[in-house]
């Protein structure tokens, strides 16, 4: 079964020099559009996609690693691990 896709007409509007388009608040909606969508091009015409940020923030990759309870005892041994041999002065 193939998946029907819903189509919207849509005015350009005149945003300076450029074209822009509105997008309905139900669509914004649907897809969490907030602040800014990424528009990618494709041979078949443009694509608007909402940015996935994969990025923890400090605290989530804090509470991420205190889960996992690894031992970090020997982290600072290795921060210096081979840099002692290296002339790091210019």
């Amino acid at each position: 079964m193939r998946k029907q896709i819903n189509t919207k007409d849509v005015k350009l509007i005149s945003i300076g020099n450029s074209k822009g388009i509105r997008l309905p608040k139900e669509i914004l909606q649907k897809y969490g559009f907030s602040e800014s969508v990424v528009l990618e091009e494709k041979e078949e015409g443009v694509l608007l996609h909402k940015k996935e940020d994969n990025k923890l923030t400090w605290e989530e990759t804090f509470k991420s690693m205190a889960k996992e309870k690894e031992n970090w005892d020997d982290f600072d041994v290795t921060l210096t691990d081979g840099l002692e041999e290296e002339n790091l002065e210019s």
